[in-house]
């Protein structure tokens, strides 16, 4: 299964693929999760240590590995260089685990604008086409809004992009700017996610949004998420039996859409 997660800034989607993450380590998958959101908090979501962390390198950082696979110097102009890389040991190399899932950080991109045509660029759009079109993982991608990374026929190995929204005008316009993106480029599955939903006045507000068809439902707003974060801890280890339910819920509805 591919799983794409998208979604304005702050509404909650990294904490949203790291619990997915963790369910389908339960669930007994292979999981690689990759950070595509420049922020990169997919780490801290996931409840890795501090220490763990800090030794994180994004692979648009990895100036070395850039230049071995793509033949050109970083940050130079007028070069020629491979745009088919060999990355097929990258997300075995080059990934984190914690915990049962493994995780690969691509980071920002900071020589050109999107879809530059650097050899940053280059590697991590062909990374990414790997692990959505020929890895049989479960992976788990964590997208910035702009869908940054995703390339036209990288989008054909996803099986859903969830888009996580709150209940709010600007994370619905967001969700709608995605799901045009999203269905552009060829993504043939797409679903909406609520979250930190206070009572139905939210919930009224979400429904009228989206309605039945792509809505899969939402999560509460709960203090326990704000918890985890604050003390830099995977979410399954500190909310309760009701929200564990409810994103339980929630994945079971995911794998059914996804399949």
């Amino acid at each position: 299964m591919k799983l794409a997660v998208s979604g304005k800034g702050g509404v909650g989607k990294s904490t949203i693929a790291a619990m997915f993450a963790h369910l389908a380590v339960a669930d007994g998958l292979r999981v690689l999760a990759v950070d595509a959101d420049p922020d990169a908090n997919l780490a801290a979501a996931l409840g890795m240590p501090l220490e763990v962390r800090r030794e994180l390198v994004s692979l648009a950082d990895r100036r070395a590995l850039i230049e071995e696979r793509t033949g050109a110097k970083v940050g130079q102009y007028g070069q020629i260089f491979k745009l088919n890389p060999e990355v097929s040991d990258i997300a075995e190399k080059e990934s984190a685990e914690f915990r049962g899932v493994h995780l690969l950080v691509l980071g920002a991109v900071e020589s050109g604008g999107s879809g530059c045509a650097c050899p940053e660029s280059v590697m991590l759009r062909a990374l990414l086409a790997d692990v959505m079109l020929y890895k049989d993982d479960c992976v788990i991608v964590d997208f910035e809004a702009g869908l940054e990374h995703l390339g036209r026929a990288t989008a054909q190995g996803v099986d859903l992009m969830v888009v996580v929204v709150e209940p709010g005008t600007r994370a619905v316009e967001t969700a709608a700017s995605v799901s045009r993106m999203a269905g552009e480029i060829g993504v043939r599955q797409v679903a909406v996610i609520g979250n930190k939903v206070a009572g139905p006045a939210d919930e009224a507000f979400l429904d009228e949004a989206f309605g039945s068809g792509c809505y899969l439902g939402h999560l509460p707003y709960d203090e326990a998420i704000k918890q985890a974060d604050r003390e830099g801890r995977a979410l399954v280890d500190v909310i309760g039996e009701d929200l564990t339910l409810r994103f339980r819920g929630l994945w079971e509805r995911v794998k059914r859409e996804a399949a």
